[in-house]
């Protein structure tokens, strides 16, 4: 896919999609250790898959490191809902804040300031007014 797709630019659907088959088996087998080609493969053929590169394929149970207890549930769920619970709050006494903030408020603009934010005849002709005013924070 590399002499394909970067060397050659050979690009099209059946490229791309190869490559983002073998992204995915590649990523859930470095990230999850799962290895999808052998699933496929045991599911396809009646042989199972055999010598699989370090022993990825094999049924393992669980440390006792990896077991959720009921407790460390509760603690997740109570987190999650203390963030829902919270959100509409925050939200409120951030808006509050800025509407209190003297900056945030319209003051009259100084005459540098004017100067400074003039768009320039060439981004009028070019149709970029607001761009301009945009990018110089006018």
């Amino acid at each position: 896919m590399i002499f394909l797709v970067v060397i050659n630019d050979v690009r099209g659907p059946i490229n791309m999609i190869t490559c983002l088959v073998c992204l995915i088996l590649l990523f859930f087998e470095s990230a999850f250790g799962i290895c999808v080609g052998c699933k496929m493969y045991n599911l396809f053929n009646k042989e199972k898959a055999q010598l699989c590169p370090g022993n990825v394929c094999e049924i393992k149970d669980r440390e006792s490191i990896q077991i959720v207890t009921l407790a460390q549930a509760l603690i997740a769920m109570g987190y999650v809902a203390l963030l829902l619970f919270l959100s509409p709050v925050l939200d409120t006494a951030r808006s509050q804040v800025s509407s209190k903030d003297p900056a945030s408020q319209a003051s009259p603009a100084s005459s540098a300031e004017e100067e400074r934010c003039r768009v320039p005849e060439f981004a009028k002709k070019m149709g970029h007014e607001e761009k301009w005013k945009l990018h110089n924070g006018c």
